[in-house]
């Protein structure tokens, strides 16, 4: 009972929803960057279509109900752990914030568009006029929450595990400051901008790692 009754046993179990929603959420992202759009360069128009009318509303419906899980049960570990969370939580909750966003705010409601349009197609119609530019909006902000999966992933975990991580206090505001900037403009060109080097998946998977290791520079070094 004390799972369900004590802070501690609490704290556990946001825990473990947290990692089960989270694996299930980055699991999908992964699959739709690194599998699925590889795929959708081979394809033909048809099976494109057919994908399209199936196979994502499925997969999105799993991603985007996997986002608010995860989002959920980060907020009640944050509000369990209150002013002991460390400066690393801060930078990884940040991040898997803007990315539940991106999810419900930009990659679902252009999704949804862009398989309206290709059930038209299935169905002997039309596509939809505003596909072609609701496809690239929903195709950056999913690039933009797989660059920052690998820092916020390392971040969250360094919160938690790694010896040295860093109560936030006085001394650690400017660095804090300059990793949030870095964060808040990758986030604006998610919503205004261009793919760049993630277009390909060998630039978006090294381009996260880069970040990763500029962050934690930031983190560590200012």
């Amino acid at each position: 009972m004390e799972l369900f009754i004590t802070e501690l046993g609490l704290l556990y179990l946001a825990k473990w929803l947290h990692f089960l929603f989270g694996v299930t959420w980055i699991g999908l992202l992964y699959y739709f960057n690194l599998v699925q759009g590889e795929y959708f360069k081979e394809a033909d128009g048809g099976a494109r279509v057919d994908v399209f009318s199936k196979l994502v509303p499925l997969a999105l419906w799993y991603f985007r109900w996997a986002a608010m899980g995860t989002f959920i049960t980060g907020v009640i570990m944050l509000a369990i752990l209150g002013v002991s969370a460390t400066y690393d939580v801060v930078i990884g909750a940040t991040m898997g914030t803007l990315m539940f966003l991106n999810v419900w705010l930009i990659i679902w409601p252009n999704q949804k568009i862009v398989i309206a349009s290709n059930q038209q197609v299935g169905g002997g119609g039309e596509a939809l006029p505003e596909a072609a530019a609701a496809a690239p909006k929903a195709g950056l902000a999913s690039r933009t929450n797989t660059l920052f999966s690998v820092p916020m992933l390392f971040f969250m975990g360094s919160g938690a595990h790694l010896m040295g991580a860093i109560a936030i206090g006085a001394a650690e505001m400017l660095s804090l400051v300059v990793a949030l900037v870095i964060i808040a403009a990758i986030e604006v060109n998610a919503i205004v901008g261009k793919q760049g080097p993630m277009t390909s998946v060998r630039g978006l998977i090294t381009s996260s790692f880069v970040l990763t290791v500029i962050l934690w520079g930031v983190t560590r070094l200012l």
